[in-house]
């Protein structure tokens, strides 16, 4: 993996991947985390974690309690960055150089943080760069169209 490709992975990626009711974005978003995995270069936050359990509560209504807790502790496993106050007041300052919503800045605050070097998500522009984070679609490109695969 090149130096500083870690990924920053958003919620509806995570969701994706469990949701069959869209097999081309299942496949897509199942591709991305698997090369995530492999490279030990997924990262996500509490507030990641958080929108993950409510839901696959709300679209995966058969999905017991303990399933869904079951897959938010495997991402767990990424260096779950903790929304902080330095990541709140970081989230403002961007929220007030780019427009995007608050949530969005939220994610891209901790993803800066992290020392990501991409933000994948389908919902900000693709190839959108904000300092040394670009902004991915998974669904537009896969990890071998960014010279991530060996």
């Amino acid at each position: 993996m090149p130096t500083g490709s870690t990924v920053f992975v958003d919620t509806n990626v995570l969701l994706y991947a469990q949701d069959p009711r869209h097999p081309d974005k299942q496949r897509d978003a199942a591709q991305w985390l698997r090369w995530c995995w492999q490279a030990q270069a997924g990262r996500v936050s509490s507030q990641v974690l958080h929108e993950l359990y409510v839901n696959l509560r709300r679209v995966a209504p058969s999905l017991l309690p303990e399933q869904a807790r079951e897959v938010v502790r495997r991402y767990r496993g990424w260096r779950s960055w903790q929304v902080d106050e330095a990541t709140v007041d970081h989230a403002w300052a961007l929220q007030d150089e780019t427009a995007y919503s608050y949530w969005d800045c939220l994610m891209i605050a901790a993803a800066m943080q992290q020392g990501c070097r991409y933000l994948l998500t389908e919902d900000l522009q693709h190839q959108h760069q904000i300092a040394e984070l670009t902004i991915v679609n998974p669904f537009k490109a896969t990890p071998a169209d960014l010279g991530l695969m060996a």
